[in-house]
């Protein structure tokens, strides 16, 4: 008898043949079937969310209570899983289905770039704007010397007026003297630092990892505390090796996404 998950078996197993790429194997239900009663209502609230499209209202809790003969707080457990994969967001006293995630790229390019190729309107609110002399540690991150005046700029950051994440830059006053006067709080930085300060980025160093965000960063992202949050933190560099900024950058768990393009090392 043939073994189906033998790499030579002419039957390869049934899961695979309708698996979608990226998908999780088995739409995650283990090999011995059994699976919590929320995970297969959240599976069926997932195939009721592709037939109404982005932006529909879904029924209320007890609606689909009654649709899938379930209690309340199993539909409630589903919705709560879907929410934090950004399949659903909240919209008033309702439930509708959230559009697709934003793909940040993990390259120098600016925020603002990578929001308008997928054809949302980026922006920015400031939070705050301050200037103090550096403390040792991030004077060694950017290249000046202890107690050289540094500014800090906060800023909530958009997409077609949605709420997405919180950046906080740091960068020397000697490199943008100006930057109280003549930066427009909700432009692209880097297209300050470019077109206005004639500065060119060469490099980044960048580390990525899962957080929950404080009850002020909540607050001003407009989110649950318990929503996991993407958070990356990059030193960058000028064309000339020296170094530039630095960057504390939390994005919504359940809105972003991030890709990159890997080539042959060599190695």
């Amino acid at each position: 008898m043939d073994n189906p998950n033998s790499p030579n078996s002419p039957h390869p197993p049934a899961h695979l043949l309708d698996q979608a790429p990226g998908a999780p194997i088995r739409s995650g239900i283990p090999e011995h079937g059994r699976i919590p009663k929320y995970y297969a209502v959240k599976a069926k609230i997932a195939d009721l969310i592709e037939e109404l499209g982005d932006g529909q209202t879904l029924p209320t809790e007890r609606d689909l209570a009654v649709r899938y003969e379930v209690a309340r707080e199993t539909v409630r457990q589903a919705l709560r899983d879907l929410l934090l994969e950004g399949r659903l967001r909240r919209q008033g006293r309702g439930t509708v289905v959230a559009g697709p995630k934003l793909e940040q790229p993990l390259s120098l390019a600016s925020y603002t770039e990578g929001v308008r190729r997928q054809g949302r309107t980026p922006g920015r609110n400031l939070i705050s704007l301050d200037r103090f002399p550096a403390p040792e540690a991030l004077a060694a991150e950017i290249g000046v010397e202890q107690g050289e005046p540094v500014w800090h700029m906060e800023r909530v950051l958009l997409a077609d007026d949605e709420r997405v994440g919180l950046e906080s830059t740091y960068v020397s006053v000697a490199r943008a003297p100006a930057l109280d006067r003549d930066f427009e709080p909700d432009s692209s930085f880097y297209a300050y630092l470019r077109d206005r300060l004639g500065i060119s980025f060469g490099d980044a160093d960048e580390r990525i990892e899962t957080v929950l965000a404080t009850p002020r960063e909540a607050l001003l992202i407009g989110t649950p505390p318990a929503l996991p949050m993407l958070l990356i933190h990059r030193v960058s560099r000028d064309a000339s090796g020296h170094p530039l900024e630095r960057v504390r950058t939390l994005y919504r768990g359940d809105r972003f996404s991030f890709t990159t393009h890997l080539g042959n090392s060599g190695a």
